[in-house]
């Protein structure tokens, strides 16, 4: 069973570096888009940066939908064996809710002056939602960094 899942597991791994491979390759040598945006002409806008972007979007949900069913299915089986254990396996989930809840509360609606942007996305709920992932990315490495000097110093005592 186990060769059979790293069989398929690997051949999946191949085909998604395959593609990512194909489409950096047409992003990074298929040209310059005739029909440019940006606002400097010295810079150049490459011809496949949409298919770049919808493949990072693929990629990013089957990640998010993978880790989600995989913590449901780990919570399901842990909540058989040991249901005070798998109530415990929450917490970290909480917390991460709270986060967001607070850097939610965190985050400035006020619209940002633009000079040449006339879009709809400059609006206090994409501003938030800006904000709440800058600021839990800042929190999330924060920690991470703490972390890892204090398991070393740890180490170093134990």
């Amino acid at each position: 069973m186990k060769v059979k899942i790293q069989k398929i597991s690997g051949t999946v791994l191949y085909v998604i570096l395959a593609i990512t491979l194909v489409i950096l390759g047409l992003f990074f040598f298929g040209g310059e888009d005739a029909n440019r945006i940006v606002a400097d002409p010295e810079m150049s806008q490459p011809a496949y940066t949409d298919p770049l972007i919808y493949w990072i979007y693929v990629l990013m949900g089957i990640t998010v939908c993978v880790t989600v069913l995989a913590a449901i299915f780990q919570f399901v089986s842990n909540f058989m064996d040991s249901p005070k254990e798998a109530v415990k396996s929450l917490i970290g989930i909480i917390a991460l809710v709270v986060l967001l809840i607070v850097s939610w509360s965190m985050g400035s609606g006020e619209a940002l002056v633009l000079p040449g942007y006339d879009g709809t996305d400059n609006v206090p709920f994409w501003l938030k939602l800006t904000d709440m992932f800058l600021y839990s990315i800042y929190f999330m490495m924060g920690a991470l960094i703490l972390l890892i000097f204090g398991f070393s110093i740890r180490k170093k005592f134990l």
